[in-house]
């Protein structure tokens, strides 16, 4: 069933469409009526930022898209995003049309966010129906884990490893309606992480009245990456023998996968992905997305009232169009437009690259942090070295240190940016990506190999 306009469709009738990386090199794609014969962003009252010119098979111009301080090596970016000059230079144009003349700027809102939603769909390789348009990873799973219809008395597995938000979103679930919430560990120690122990503890704690279980894809607290594929086939087997009523969904919060892996929802196996686009996407701030499975979309409900077409029409005369995922799982209201307008320069920035070789760069340089900080007396690794296991996120313990202060030295004293993971047990957290050069990742490890 189609809801929306075909995206390659829409954006050659609204003159959104984009010419690869020449048009990304003039510095904005996808912003109606803001480009001229020649390619240059054009609108009036409108001055888009300069930008470099944008090459996306070399890395040094993928940086360059970037407005990060240079002399940092940063290692902290995705904790929330810099927007690459393609976002920046569409939500100047977007805010700049609202601050003019809002009713203009907000004709075509149906349109933009139908693109917006079209082009995650292009790049997780999904229906564009299937796509709901949310804030962040929290209100994503607020309204997942709120939605499923759980009814008392059934169980809701989840690991000791995941982060307050999924905790939080299903102890809330929870108390609503009846269920109970069991948190188990699915590893001892994370740098021997290994897939079967991690699958065959999943499969022992489901029960027979276990309805859903939720996982991250990616463990911001060790960096481990979950073998989600095979837990998702584990739990399929016990679907095979259980009723359409008692059926487990399986929801993953993927917001550290998203950007620096390349698997889609669907090859992942999952019913419902989570996840913002502001960290290893670089999306716009304040975005976030949640596709679900079709076969899902009866376990979901809306949650907040949402502003589309056929939600009106219902209020309007009393009719009942039928729940479509993408659109009633949309929360309506008023929106930092400018910003979810945007997402399709970000999606369509990391497809002119490519999403094979940003994950392949993402590894590339986690792997090369790694390799250096296992060679280092000082520093224990707690990420596994395994790539099958781990993404962009390397998580260490530097001895006899608190990682907040290790955080603080690194700034200071080598200016590297890292972070501490926000969990009981502390890490230090670093993350190369695709605004990281590999002589960035060498001088992160010698910083290390130098602390005391």
């Amino acid at each position: 069933m189609e809801t929306s306009l075909n995206r390659r469709t829409f954006l050659a009738r609204t003159g959104l469409a984009t010419a690869g990386a020449g048009a990304l090199a003039a510095g904005i794609t996808g912003v109606a009526g803001c480009r001229t014969d020649d390619g240059a962003a054009a609108q009036p009252g409108t001055s888009p930022p300069q930008v470099s010119p944008f090459d996306p098979n070399d890395w040094a111009s993928v940086r360059a898209q970037f407005d990060l301080d240079t002399q940092l090596g940063q290692f902290a970016a995705f904790v929330l995003a810099s927007h690459p000059a393609p976002v920046r230079a569409a939500i100047a144009v977007y805010r700049d049309s609202l601050d003019r003349d809002t009713v203009a700027a907000t004709a075509d809102e149906v349109q933009l966010e139908d693109a917006a939603r079209g082009a995650a769909a292009e790049y997780l390789e999904v229906a564009a129906e299937e796509i709901a348009l949310t804030d962040s990873t929290t209100m994503g799973l607020g309204l997942t884990y709120h939605g499923l219809r759980l009814r008392p008395g059934d169980h809701i597995l989840t690991s000791t490893h995941d982060f307050y938000a999924t905790h939080e979103a299903l102890r809330l679930a929870a108390a609503r309606t009846g269920a109970t919430v069991q948190r188990i560990p699915l590893y001892d120690d994370p740098a021997s992480a290994a897939v079967d122990q991690i699958v065959a503890r999943v499969r022992a704690g489901i029960r027979p009245a276990t309805r859903l279980v939720a996982l991250t894809w990616v463990h911001s607290s060790t960096g481990v990456k979950l073998p989600v594929r095979q837990i998702a086939d584990a739990i399929g087997e016990v679907n095979r023998s259980r009723s359409e009523a008692d059926q487990i969904r399986f929801g993953l919060d993927a917001v550290h996968g998203l950007g620096a892996d390349p698997t889609s929802p669907a090859a992942l196996g999952c019913d419902m992905f989570v996840s913002g686009t502001h960290k290893w996407l670089f999306g716009p701030r304040g975005t976030g997305l949640v596709w679900a499975r079709r076969d899902a979309w009866d376990s979901l409900a809306a949650i907040i009232p949402t502003f589309s077409g056929p939600s009106f029409g219902n209020w309007f005369d009393g009719g009942s169009a039928p729940f479509v995922f993408g659109l009633d799982g949309t929360p309506g209201g008023f929106h930092s437009f400018e910003h979810r307008w945007a997402l399709t320069d970000a999606f369509e920035f990391h497809l002119a690259i490519g999403k094979d070789r940003v994950a392949a760069r993402t590894q590339e340089l986690a792997t090369r942090l790694k390799d250096g900080i296992a060679g280092l007396p000082n520093v224990r690794l707690v990420t596994p070295r395994d790539p099958a296991l781990s993404a962009g996120i390397v998580c260490c313990d530097v001895a006899g240190r608190d990682p907040l202060e290790v955080v603080a030295q690194l700034r200071s004293d080598h200016r590297v940016v890292a972070s501490a993971t926000p969990y009981q047990t502390s890490y230090l957290r670093l993350g190369p990506s695709i605004v990281t050069s590999p002589e960035q990742v060498d001088a992160a490890v010698r910083a290390l190999a130098s602390l005391q």
